[in-house]
């Protein structure tokens, strides 16, 4: 077979005990999770030859391999923040299909939650003060404030509402109510979203994403082996990446985000566009992230992402566009960098694993296709990965 020409399917996908987990630590979650995504493929762990992996230790792949005992001969520790699993899984097809690697582990755990319980951390994030980043840290340009302004922008822009921001947390709630999986499954409303306390301007408490603890695990695989797996492949149909800015003051324009050349590359390399797709998961640590995410993937135009999530359209059961169908970083779980959890989910839906959240194509059907686009940083970095079941 000439290279670059293997179909890549993702074979195995799993999360580990997530929410509240107070005795795991994080490479125990990542080895949960690995686990538990090779018996969901049904392949051995002998079989793995590749890994990906970052956000733990000092040589975070090297590591996280040796406690898996892994010994691959191809790795990944690409860093872009929450769009870090899209862009792997992108490099990871892109090995595969080349002939680099025949079967690649991606896995991710973390324990924010309990370790500001145990006060192993605090509660403040902070990138550092070096580099670009000096010129904003001294004003207190906190990671929040950076979201909050792109926000505002829009609003002041396109007439966006913080009512339309809103539904974006209710609906994902809605979804997650149906995820048993979820940290977070009471019904919430609009004035429940408007009425807490404020964190940054515009955004509530509810406008934010959740701090859990949790892990997760994919397992790509060359087209070959995918009769040996347990489970039907979902194929990497396209995907996309791209870095846009590090400080603020380098952003062109605070209403788009990087997923508007990510999710144009994705659809074009998979041959379809945002029109055909059956559902959506999209990296959410703040409402408008998910709205401004859906205008760039091309959901809708620009500026009228506000009046597109209302009326419901993004619920799992119902709506038009079902979007963070597990109730997304804002009621499921948010350990940290949550892309892979987009992926995981994905996955699920098309295999129709997905419970009283599963989604149906507009005959009925199980759906055909779908799109992860995982954001980093504050808008800095994009992955989209499309993705599509036989």
């Amino acid at each position: 077979m000439a290279a670059g020409s293997r179909k890549v399917a993702v074979v195995g996908a799993a999360l580990s005990d997530c929410g509240r987990v107070d005795e795991a630590t994080p490479y125990a979650l990542h080895a949960q999770a690995a686990r538990r995504a090779l018996a969901d493929a049904g392949l051995e762990r002998s079989r793995v030859d590749g890994f990906a992996s970052a956000g733990l230790g000092t040589l975070a792949p090297v590591e996280l391999a040796d406690y898996l005992g892994l010994h691959p001969t191809w790795v990944d520790s690409t860093s872009v923040g929450g769009a870090t699993w899209e862009v792997m899984a992108a490099h990871a097809a892109d090995a595969i299909a080349a002939g680099h690697a025949d079967a690649v582990l991606l896995a991710y755990g973390s324990t924010p939650r309990a370790d500001i319980r145990a006060g192993r951390r605090t509660g403040t994030f902070a990138f550092g003060g070096r580099g670009p980043l000096q010129f904003e840290v001294p004003y207190g340009h906190t990671l929040i404030a950076k979201y909050a302004m792109a926000a505002r922008r829009h609003m002041l822009q396109y007439g966006t509402t913080i009512e339309q921001l809103a539904e974006v947390a209710v609906q994902a709630r809605a979804n997650a109510a149906m995820n048993p999986e979820a940290m977070f499954r009471d019904p919430i409303t609009v004035d429940d979203v408007l009425s807490g306390p404020m964190i940054a301007d515009p955004f509530t408490k509810l406008h934010c994403c959740l701090r859990s603890d949790g892990g997760a695990a994919l397992l790509l695989a060359a087209e070959e082996y995918a009769p040996d797996c347990r489970t039907a492949p979902v194929w990497i149909l396209g995907t996309g990446e791209h870095v846009s800015h590090a400080s603020m003051s380098e952003w062109d324009d605070f209403t788009v985000s990087p997923a508007a050349v990510s999710g144009r590359l994705a659809f074009e390399r998979a041959g379809a566009g945002p029109q055909e797709m059956d559902f959506a998961e999209i990296y959410d640590a703040f409402t408008y992230m998910t709205l401004v995410t859906l205008e760039d993937l091309g959901f809708c135009e620009k500026g009228e992402g506000g009046a597109f999530v209302e009326k419901g359209r993004l619920r799992a059961v119902g709506g038009e566009l079902p979007v963070n169908t597990d109730g997304g970083g804002l009621s499921a779980q948010h350990p940290g960098m949550r892309g892979l959890f987009l992926l995981v989910e994905a996955v699920r839906q098309l295999r129709g694993e997905a419970g009283a959240r599963q989604v149906r194509a507009a005959d009925g059907g199980l759906p055909r296709l779908g799109v992860a686009s995982g954001t980093g940083g504050w808008f800095c970095s994009s992955g989209t990965v499309v993705l599509g079941r036989d």
